[in-house]
């Protein structure tokens, strides 16, 4: 990091709050705990200061979870205040995401970025089609399924969570919807399921990339970058409560086509680098 112009440096660090501003409105708004959007940006970062290939897409993924702590747990209360969210399905998916988060980790230790790439490709895509095609209208029934089956969707939210480096909102919206829970609602809860997830994700990924300390740039805790998480942090959960209160009057529908290009070019940037 040191071999860089002081400039890019200050470049780069812009960037990072610049994007904080986008994904702190987006986690209000969408629900999606902004790690799609941070974890493209900060694999460009980076790459710039030349971490390892094998090790970069980690610690994109552990960064992000650690940087959507606050903008999550800023938007679960900001929704709690509205009364919006439904404190009996945090309770039943929090303990058994925390285990997927915990599986998630283990993988990161020892799977190639190759993986982690794959999953977010294929998360990516999964929010893009769900949006354009106006998922949110589909329905599985008018009332939530039973506590076995709303775990199963728990640990599935923690294990995508854990590998994507995001909070689980887009995961768990999609279910809520598809089980007639009104978007602010679904928005909501999944806010809340997203708060022991990033917590525990963010100590996760500290602990997973512990082993590849000497490989990692100055200033991070394993595969969090505490510089990182300085710079987009604060910046993310501030705005986040601006994104809740747009998600309450604002029509969104250009705003998500616009977010389905951005995810589709970062998508293809990581095809690109597969190949």
């Amino acid at each position: 990091m040191l071999g860089h112009p002081i400039g890019e440096i200050i470049l780069l660090a812009l960037w990072i709050a610049g994007a904080g501003i986008v994904v702190g409105v987006l986690a209000g708004l969408f629900g999606i705990g902004g790690g799609a959007v941070i974890v493209p940006v900060l694999y460009e970062v980076f790459r710039a200061l030349d971490v390892p290939e094998d090790l970069r897409m980690q610690m994109c993924i552990g960064t992000s979870i650690a940087i959507i702590v606050p903008t999550t747990v800023r938007s679960y209360y900001a929704h709690k205040k509205k009364g919006a969210v439904i404190p009996e399905v945090v309770r039943i998916w929090a303990v058994p995401a925390v285990v997927g988060v915990a599986i998630g980790s283990v993988i990161a230790t020892y799977a190639p970025a190759s993986v982690f790439k794959i999953a977010f490709v294929v998360f990516a895509i999964f929010i893009a089609a769900r949006m354009l095609l106006g998922a949110d209208r589909l329905r599985l029934g008018t009332e939530l399924p039973g506590r076995v089956l709303l775990s199963v969707f728990g640990f599935i939210t923690g294990l995508v969570s854990s590998l994507v480096g995001v909070s689980g909102g887009a995961v768990s919206n999609a279910v809520l919807t598809l089980y007639g829970l009104t978007m602010q609602r679904a928005v909501a809860t999944s806010a809340g399921v997203g708060v022991p997830i990033t917590i525990a994700g963010t100590i996760g990924y500290m602990l997973a990339g512990w082993p590849h300390m000497a490989q990692l740039p100055p200033f991070s805790v394993g595969f969090v970058s505490l510089m990182g998480f300085v710079l987009m942090a604060p910046v993310s959960s501030y705005t986040a409560s601006y994104g809740v209160r747009l998600a309450h009057w604002l029509p969104r529908r250009k705003l998500e086509i616009a977010f389905d290009v951005f995810l589709l070019i970062a998508s293809l940037r990581f095809v690109i680098s597969l190949l």
